[in-house]
């Protein structure tokens, strides 16, 4: 009987060894982990001490929570501007895959006329600024479809319970146009991108599957739904992960449309504390503590898509 052969072995017993190696420090690297410490630490030394600007970061903790007399401790200006900049993020994301699934499919489609009614909304919107947008939709929304279908009317007949609730899911009443407007223009702005993320993992399956569920009888439909599109789906998570954290990113444009988001409120306390690197330092941790914590929660979803890959 044969044997294998030795050197595949060696060959794995050095990748392994050399894999471990490339995990170790050097010198070099110890001197450049030193500088990057050292420089940030200098600059927000140098900037502390020598700019003679009055830092009073006690101003800006009142404004996280406020205490009041009946209901206790609620949230404040900063904590409401984050809590709508959430609010914001996940409903224009939760529109934005909706929008973005049937252009994708769309743009698979082997109808010509859908193929180039998707192409069109995704080559328009990505080339438009998203400013301009937000303007179109909140006056069109405000001024036409709100009147036309009576739902601020309809907003403020609900009973205290549901008000709340609606408050809780969609902000203060007298903002709901303008929220409206704002998860719109996200929603088709980034659904212009998570279809094109569609149409990649659609067409990354391979031309096999497709042979092999039409051979089975399936139609185009069941053909999506049962086999090609649990297997795209590994590859349209991990990139539409990324586009909830740049959903979140993008939310502070529609500040200019007066959405109490995160952005706005900054704005706000800039203006009546005149404190501005102060509050505008806090605003970009916040939206860094949001962003960094979505995405470890989006490593993790694909490493585990990986493993079960």
């Amino acid at each position: 009987m044969r044997l294998p052969p030795r050197q595949p072995v060696l060959c794995r017993v050095a990748d392994l060894f050399m894999k471990k190696n490339t995990h170790r420090f050097c010198l070099l690297d110890y001197l450049l982990l030193a500088v990057c410490c050292v420089l940030p630490a200098f600059f927000a030394w140098r900037i502390w001490t020598g700019a003679g600007y009055d830092w009073q970061w006690h101003v800006i903790w009142q404004y996280f929570f406020r205490h009041d007399a009946q209901a206790g401790w609620v949230p404040n200006l900063l904590v409401q501007g984050l809590l709508t900049t959430i609010r914001l993020s996940i409903w224009a994301t939760l529109l934005a895959v909706v929008f973005g699934t049937l252009a994708g499919l769309a743009r698979v489609s082997r109808s010509r006329l859908r193929r180039m009614l998707a192409r069109t909304y995704v080559e328009s919107v990505r080339n438009l600024p998203p400013l301009v947008l937000v303007f179109i939709f909140y006056f069109f929304v405000s001024s036409q479809v709100m009147p036309a279908t009576g739902l601020e009317d309809a907003l403020y007949r609900l009973s205290p319970l549901q008000q709340r609730i609606v408050e809780f899911l969609l902000g203060p009443l007298p903002a709901v146009s303008a929220f409206t407007a704002g998860v719109l223009t996200l929603a088709i702005y980034e659904g212009a991108y998570i279809a094109e993320i569609v149409r990649a993992g659609v067409e990354s399956v391979p031309r096999g599957q497709w042979e092999a569920s039409a051979s089975l009888g399936f139609g185009r439909f069941d053909m999506l739904r049962l086999v090609i599109f649990p297997q795209a789906l590994k590859v349209i998570i991990p990139p539409l992960a990324g586009q909830f954290i740049s959903t979140i990113k993008d939310s502070a444009i529609v500040s200019v449309i007066s959405v109490q988001e995160l952005t706005f409120q900054g704005l706000e306390l800039m203006a009546s504390t005149f404190r501005t690197f102060e509050v505008w330092t806090t605003i970009a941790l916040l939206y860094l503590m949001l962003t960094l914590f979505c995405s470890l929660l989006a490593r993790k979803v694909e490493a585990r898509l990986r493993w079960r890959a």
